[in-house]
């Protein structure tokens, strides 16, 4: 019985800490290596730019004219995928229907 309340720590830390954060990790690993030519996307410094190019450990973004290099881990987010068409070119399809 002195056991039981130590489980019970145990079990709501990991339910409310850790594994919350391994699906953050699971999703970005994912969105990480979704990433291709032509995605718009944020840097972790919160730069954005569309990737130019991308390899195993590289991207290179194009901002504002401008080539930088960073490491695919530093993407934090994607903002529209490449071949994601426009949500203003869909609304007018539907409306043209």
């Amino acid at each position: 019985m002195q056991f039981l309340p130590l489980l019970v720590f145990v079990a709501i830390f990991y339910f409310l800490l850790i594994r919350p954060q391994q699906k953050r990790t699971k999703q970005t690993r994912e969105m990480q290596a979704s990433l291709s030519r032509g995605d718009k996307v944020i840097t972790v410094g919160g730069l954005q730019g569309t990737i130019d190019s991308i390899d195993d450990q590289n991207a290179v973004l194009r901002c504002g004219g401008n080539k930088l290099t960073f490491e695919r881990n530093a993407i934090r987010s994607v903002l529209k995928k490449a071949n994601a068409p426009e949500p203003a070119a869909e609304a007018e399809e539907k409306s043209e229907k």
